[in-house]
């Protein structure tokens, strides 16, 4: 089983950090926090048809919509290369046990949440059903951390563990900006991005066996796939989907190596085709990006307990793990699914808890999911405490291996 690159690692460690130093921030000066993320830099007057209001750039804008796209792209690269790839981790009949796990998992998450939520929520500014998007995504770093921790480096749970977390993230923020009840869906702006991706592919991407060595060289280039990712984005953000999706249309048309070696690969690292360059050129990066998404998104108030952090709890320890192992056996069983060698139903188990743990695409779906105040910091201290389940299944496989 291919290693797991310790970047990873890193990610989780400046994430952490980001959310340490928000919380003792938010704790001791909360004025100072708030008016800090939400300083007014400038403010931008775009055309009616396109945002009816001013937006005002802020720092929490700038992290959540211009540099966390990046970081879901690098996430969603992963994913794509294990659908597509020869030896992919979802390659042919491979993809059905972790489909149904993230919808399985998608489905407890929400049914739980919708269920306590009208059993003991109070807010006055609650209605039915409200926030049901906030559990469905996770923490890929941070559910790596923990995942290793649980079983070991190489073990292939690990990339079990974090193609399901990586899935379940792209489908809680494509669920929270369709159903958004404050976006204007414009999705004809989506056209744009899909003209920029075809007309790279056609031009560029697509090389021929029979193409010039010149045309093939322009093909490995990077800067027409980052020019057009700038457009992708554009169109995105245009059609009232959440910015963060912006860029993962154009994973598809920038050319790729031949064979998958592994989510996060070590391996990946001496590979030099654009998809994996790009990638090596956003490592760096990432990690100071995810060390500013924990500071302006991680502030935990001690004090916010309420209802609403309970409802959080049981939909990211009850609906979430129960419904991602009930969807992994369920196509294991029903449909003779294949799951990577030596897995067996407690490893499935372990991951599923790891699953759990819910922060980084959560606390984006706050946003836009929950009303502001009291009910959104009540969720945010109920991710934090998500991360509890860290721990428990460290202990409950130290007890299993025993």
């Amino acid at each position: 089983m291919y290693r797991v690159s310790p970047f990873v690692r890193r990610f989780a460690h400046a994430l952490l950090a980001g959310i340490a130093i928000a919380t003792l921030w938010v704790n001791l000066s909360p004025a100072s926090y708030y008016d800090a993320l939400e300083w007014r830099l400038f403010d931008v007057a775009l055309p009616g048809w396109l945002a009816p209001l001013p937006v005002s750039v802020t720092p929490m804008l700038i992290v959540s919509h211009l540099l966390m796209p990046l970081f879901v792209a690098f996430i969603g690269k992963e994913l794509w290369e294990a659908l597509i790839l020869s030896r992919g981790a979802m390659s042919g009949r491979r993809a059905i046990a972790p489909a149904a796990g993230i919808a399985g998992g998608a489905l407890g998450a929400i049914l739980v949440w919708i269920l306590v939520a009208a059993l003991l929520e109070t807010a006055e500014e609650a209605s039915f059903a409200l926030g049901w998007q906030v559990p469905v995504g996770g923490d890929v770093v941070l559910a790596y951390f923990t995942a290793r921790a649980v079983f070991g480096a190489g073990h292939p749970a690990l990339h079990l563990s974090l193609l399901l977390t990586i899935g379940l993230d792209i489908l809680g923020i494509l669920l929270t900006g369709l159903t958004d009840p404050e976006a204007t869906l414009r999705l004809a702006w989506l056209a744009l991005p899909l003209l920029a991706c075809l007309g790279v592919w056609f031009t560029l991407a697509r090389a021929p066996k029979a193409a010039s060595e010149s045309r093939r060289r322009r093909a490995m280039a990077l800067w027409p796939y980052s020019l057009v990712g700038l457009v992708s984005w554009f169109g995105v953000a245009a059609s009232g989907l959440p910015p963060a999706l912006g860029l993962l249309p154009v994973i598809a048309v920038i050319p790729h190596a031949d064979h998958s070696f592994g989510v996060f690969a070590e391996a990946e690292e001496l590979l030099h085709d654009p998809l994996n360059r790009l990638a090596h050129l956003l490592v760096k990066p990432l990690a100071g990006v995810l060390f500013l998404f924990g500071l302006t998104r991680g502030g935990i108030d001690l004090a916010a307990f309420a209802p609403t952090t309970l409802v959080l709890l049981a939909a990211l320890w009850i609906g979430k793990p129960l419904g991602l192992m009930a969807g992994v056996m369920l196509a294991v069983r029903a449909f003779a699914a294949e799951l990577p060698s030596a897995l067996r139903g407690r490893e499935v188990g372990l991951i599923a808890l790891v699953a759990g743990m819910g922060f980084t695409v959560p606390a984006l779906a706050l946003e836009s999911a929950l009303p502001g105040g009291g009910m959104a910091e009540a969720a945010r201290l109920g991710l934090a405490l998500s991360l509890l389940a860290g721990p428990l299944a460290v202990a409950l496989g130290g007890l299993l291996r025993r």
